[in-house]
């Protein structure tokens, strides 16, 4: 138990209240009911405390002012939404008053609070309570009278946190969205588990601090949500919150001041930010600059920014956009009978398979396998009561498999091993017909395919009969190597070859990202003098890694 906090402790007490943010980040989303919000709450509040934790991670002492200075920078450049930005504004206000402080007595805490509290304020055009900034607040207003009671560090953390608490609870009286949707603030949920962060380290007992439960259910004297935590967005009246004036979420940083800035210019451009839209908020020195503004002139917000230096980390959202995807999202969902999944890397292939009505293309293959959580994923993306799962791919078929004891849909797994194998099983599934019978006809056609890989030797060694050395160009079949040589189209022409048989009446290419489309185009020329009597076509794969894909059917 510590009487006082010194640098070391406050670094520790910074990387606990990030850690136990990104536990609970999920439940403070929950707690987020905008309509448009520009990121949930939890996530923005918990990257912009890893970016501090990232500049802390950086500093090579214990000293108050290095880490301070690295809380406050770390903390401003990782700021995500307003959520973010006002926690990184809270952080500065605190550590300002610390930095020059050799231990941090509870008195000097009751100060920096007041200081976060006053900083948030001013970083706010408009301030809102029944936010966090009510929160902050209360809990500064309270600090210094228990600090004259306290001077031990844990007792006076818990009495603040208790105010805060309270504070927490009164926020849907002042503001009427969260009493509608029966939920207190998200921002102010996510400053008290920071703080209670930072309780943990100082009080030493990590056993007493579990991840929260659903308690942040407030009564809602309408009826709505009489039952557990409402988290629910679907009840809120969205055509009263719709009304969208500035379209553009725009944020960025301002680097690499000129050396004519002032501080009078940086209010400048604030005010300017003002006249071009809403939600404005213009932060930072002569060092770094934050800027954050909804607008419908993202363009022009931009120019006057530029007068002072460089732009950097620029993003721009379409808050329109957005709300129409909320509302989809918050409607009752549709599900189709049958869906698909297909996994594959290379732009080309993914478009192709698009075209064949795959709902969703996860990227992968190769080197890159997707975990059975991203295919459950991939598939609970899908509006489909059952979906289809093309692996493409022997390494990813089990992950496959597992990814049904993830998934909200039904999952069935083709068991494709080729990206042709997968082309020609999109093909064939019939959304009219049966699962049995789509899976019986799949698992017929690609029998018929012969599927062939056109690569490079990443090392020296023998294999398959053949002697070869790093960079030779090989070809392969569906089980081993087939063939080799020092050109690429030439191997290509082999490979196919040595798959051929007189079965085949179709030769399929798909060219990856190191072929030039003319090299291709001269090749599928060669091979039509070869075969006159097949069917040859050839499509931009994009794949990495490999210089062809060859199907044979």
């Amino acid at each position: 138990m510590d009487k006082n906090i010194t640098g070391a402790l406050l670094r520790k007490m910074v990387v606990s209240g990030a850690n136990y943010l990104e536990e609970n980040k999920e439940y403070v989303n929950s707690l987020n009911v905008f309509p448009v919000p520009d990121g949930d709450t939890g996530t923005n509040m918990s990257l912009t405390m890893k970016s501090a934790v990232k500049e802390l991670n950086m500093c090579t002492n214990n000293d108050m002012e290095t880490i301070c200075d690295a809380i406050s920078k770390g903390a401003l450049k990782g700021a995500r939404g307003n959520s973010g930005v006002i926690l990184s504004q809270i952080l500065k206000g605190l550590t300002s008053s610390f930095n020059h402080l050799k231990e941090i007595k509870t008195i000097d805490f009751a100060n920096a609070l007041i200081e976060g509290a006053n900083v948030a304020y001013k970083a706010v055009t408009k301030p809102k309570e029944g936010t966090i900034l009510t929160v902050i607040r209360a809990m500064a207003d309270a600090s210094i009278k228990i600090a004259k009671k306290e001077s031990e560090a844990q007792e006076f953390l818990k009495q603040v946190i208790d105010i805060g608490e309270e504070a927490l609870s009164m926020t849907p009286e002042l503001l009427p969205v969260l009493k509608k949707a029966g939920v207190v603030d998200a921002g102010g949920r996510g400053l008290l588990i920071i703080l209670n962060g930072f309780l943990k380290i100082v009080s030493g007992d990590e056993s007493e601090l579990k991840l929260l439960a659903e308690t942040d259910k407030i009564s809602n004297n309408a009826g709505a949500n009489a039952g557990g935590l409402y988290s629910n967005p679907e009840v809120v009246d969205y055509n009263s919150l719709a009304d969208i004036e500035f379209a553009y979420c725009t944020e960025f940083f301002i680097i690499n001041i000129n050396k004519k800035t002032t501080v009078a210019d940086i209010d400048k451009l604030r005010e300017t930010l003002m006249s071009l839209g809403d939600s404005v908020i213009c932060i930072g020195d002569l060092n770094l600059i934050k800027v954050h503004v909804h607008t419908n002139q993202p363009g022009v917000a931009l120019t006057h920014a530029l007068k002072l230096g460089e732009l950097n980390g620029v993003k721009i959202e379409n808050m329109l956009e957005q709300f129409r995807a909320l509302k989809v999202q918050n409607e009752p969902e549709e599900l189709k009978k049958i869906g698909v999944v297909s996994v594959c890397a290379g732009s080309g292939l993914a478009e192709l398979f698009k075209d064949l009505n795959v709902d969703y293309v996860i990227e992968g293959g190769q080197t890159m396998n997707p975990s059975a959580e991203d295919i459950a994923k991939a598939c609970d993306s899908v509006p489909a009561e059952n979906v289809f799962v093309l692996p493409n791919n022997k390494n990813i078929i089990l992950a496959s498999e597992l990814a049904n004891d993830l998934s909200k849909r039904n999952i069935f797994v083709l068991p494709t091993t080729s990206i042709p194998q997968g082309i020609s099983a999109a093909i064939r599934i019939d959304p009219e017909l049966s699962i049995d019978e789509n899976k019986t006809n799949v698992e017929e056609t690609i029998k018929g395919v012969v599927s062939g890989q056109v690569t490079y030797a990443v090392r020296s060694t023998s294999i398959d009969g053949f002697k070869l050395k790093e960079g030779d160009i090989i070809g392969l079949g569906e089980k081993k190597i087939v063939t080799k040589g020092s050109n690429i189209s030439k191997v290509t022409e082999d490979t196919i070859e040595k798959l051929m048989n007189d079965e085949i009446s179709t030769i399929t290419l798909f060219y990856g990202a190191d072929v030039n489309p003319v090299d291709a185009g001269a090749l599928v020329d060669t091979l039509k003098d070869k075969y006159p009597d097949l069917e040859i076509d050839c499509h931009e794969g994009g794949q990495p890694l490999y210089y062809y894909l060859i199907s044979l059917e």
